[in-house]
């Protein structure tokens, strides 16, 4: 039963590193396109 639960929590573990990597990739791409997007007014002007 321990070897159950241990594996359990390992599987759960390793899926929230996932979920947080993604989520930090999409931060990063959006922080880019708004340095783009400053970049592109600020030349207009």
């Amino acid at each position: 039963m321990k070897r159950v639960i241990l594996i359990g929590m390992t599987l759960f573990a390793l899926a929230a590193c996932e979920t947080v990597e993604g989520a930090g990739k999409d931060i990063s791409k959006a922080g880019q396109a708004i340095s783009s997007a400053s970049r592109d007014v600020q030349s207009s002007m």
